[in-house]
């Protein structure tokens, strides 16, 4: 734990990261970035963070501009894809271009998910004007859309980042077969540390056959970021400022699902929760992360969900306490990176990764087998959502994912396991709590929701337990088991009324 002398000075806090009257988190990583270069020429940038996704043979001749076609990491800094795109532009002298499509509707979106996107998206307008970077909004379909954009603009390469789920890869496939074929296609994992492709070839089975493989590359990959500067090529075609009145109508989305006001939108807001996380929790992380009564969490996942911020300058910021907080920054790592790039690794390389038959064979064969097992509760969907079970602590994690937009890592666990024991099949369970998680909370229809929803339910990256009625060999948790490890009467209180039931 830190020290503090008279003066209130944190001494065992990295020096570049003593707290300042006169500078920020966001001042130091600019400063950070303009000593590992003043521009992204001056970098030498890691290609095999980029791949080709296309035969061109006059890459960009005859073109007026370089187009980053934003998908998953909504940011100007901080961001390789980004970054690729200004270089491509600077060395063709020419004109850069970043576009984003909204898609209504999309999924299980709601008021809650598009007002944060769009928020974040103003924050990248704002900044891209600054820098004479020419930023249009779009809507409707992806590929359509953005294809009609180079045509218009004559752009001649498109550079994207990587999502590893099917719509945004299915845009891509069909956004490859509208391009004119002098356009160029390429693609950046920029969400990742170590770019997806790189660390392994294949479905990883858990943690521990993918934890070395990104260890043993994170050394090549985990640098500071050289800025994203002013750019110097003039447009031949500006974009038209964007009307953010008019682009989602009420007909457009779910209304009932309102924003949180815990969680502001944007970079910006990502930084200031990034610095917080950094002095007031991370020194706790270690010990009280799996305890929901404790504010030790880093309460990143809304804004890494978006890509309002880089996992890699997390990363970068919080191994700066290596020294002072050492089984924190490890922790941190482990959820950040190496959970995190799995979930990515998982979604990629398995087409099912949100139904049962993305699960294992084993898993699959134990819970066919009790699938007809008496149930002691069963639940409709609607009553999961308004949280109606027996079960006092499950209500209140589901009032908390209704009200707040996020649930507590440890106990999103508890809950999908829990519908996985009162839902009718395991099939039906899976949805449901795929579907809660989609429509309620901030970080849904992302890699890292799916596979906690799968971990819970069909046992991905986890091993056979002890059988079990109705839940076969899947690892069981339980009411008693959560009380002995928090104050569930604490966390039970917060969230439910006087009136609710006890189990």
């Amino acid at each position: 734990m830190a020290k503090r002398t008279a003066n209130s000075k944190i001494e065992d806090e990295p020096a570049d990261l003593k707290k300042s009257k006169n500078e920020s988190l966001v001042e130091k990583i600019q400063e950070s970035r303009i000593k590992c270069a003043k521009s992204v020429q001056d970098f030498k940038f890691n290609k095999k963070r980029v791949r080709l996704l296309n035969e061109v043979e006059e890459f960009l001749e005859g073109s007026q501009g370089v187009l980053y076609w934003m998908v998953r990491d909504q940011r100007v800094q901080d961001n390789w894809a980004m970054l690729f795109a200004q270089r491509l532009a600077l060395k063709e002298k020419t004109s850069l271009h970043v576009c984003f499509c909204v898609v209504v509707p999309f999924l299980e979106a709601t008021k809650r998910h598009y007002d944060f996107l769009l928020n974040g998206l103003k924050e990248v307008e704002k900044e891209c004007c600054n820098l004479d970077i020419q930023f249009h909004l779009l809507k409707g379909d992806p590929s359509s859309e953005v294809s009609s954009l180079v045509k218009e603009l004559n752009i001649g390469a498109v550079v994207t980042d990587f999502s590893p789920l099917r719509l945004p890869r299915k845009w891509l496939t069909d956004l490859t077969e509208n391009l004119p074929k002098n356009v160029g296609l390429c693609q950046v994992d920029t969400h990742n540390i170590v770019p997806c492709w790189i660390t392994s070839e294949k479905q990883e089975y858990g943690a521990r056959t993918i934890r070395n493989k990104i260890h043993s590359q994170m050394c090549n990959f985990l640098t500071e970021f050289p800025p994203v500067i002013k750019h110097p090529h003039e447009a031949k075609t500006e974009a038209k400022p964007t009307d953010w009145n008019t682009i989602i109508g009420k007909s457009d989305t779910d209304e009932a699902v309102k924003p949180v006001d815990w969680a502001k939108p944007g970079t910006a807001a990502g930084y200031a929760t990034l610095e917080s996380f950094c002095n007031e929790r991370l020194k706790h992380f270690a010990t009280e992360r799996n305890d929901p009564t404790k504010n030790s969490l880093s309460n990143l996942s809304p804004w890494l969900r978006f890509g309002h911020i880089s996992p890699q300058r997390c990363i970068l910021v919080v191994k700066k306490f290596q020294k002072s907080h050492k089984n924190s920054v490890d922790a941190f790592v482990e959820e950040a990176v190496i959970r995190s790039e799995l979930a990515d690794n998982y979604c990629y390389y398995q087409k099912d990764y949100d139904n049962i038959n993305g699960a294992y064979e084993w898993a699959r064969n134990s819970l066919k087998q009790h699938a007809k097992d008496k149930r002691e509760y069963i639940y409709s969907r609607k009553e999961f959502e308004e949280g109606k079970t027996h079960d006092q602590l499950w209500n209140a994690a589901q009032i908390q994912l209704v009200k707040e937009g996020k649930m507590h890592g440890f106990l999103r666990m508890y809950w999908a396991k829990k519908i996985l024991e009162w839902s009718t099949t395991p099939s039906e369970a899976l949805e449901i709590a795929i579907f809660l998680n989609d429509r309620y909370s901030l970080d849904g229809m992302d890699s890292n929701g799916y596979v906690g929803c799968m971990w819970s339910v069909c046992a991905i990256h986890d091993r056979a337990w002890g059988e079990r009625n109705v839940i076969g060999k899947i690892r069981i948790m339980t009411y008693q088991g959560c009380k002995r490890k928090f104050d569930v009467d604490s966390y039970i209180t917060k969230y439910c009324s006087k009136n609710s039931k006890k189990i």
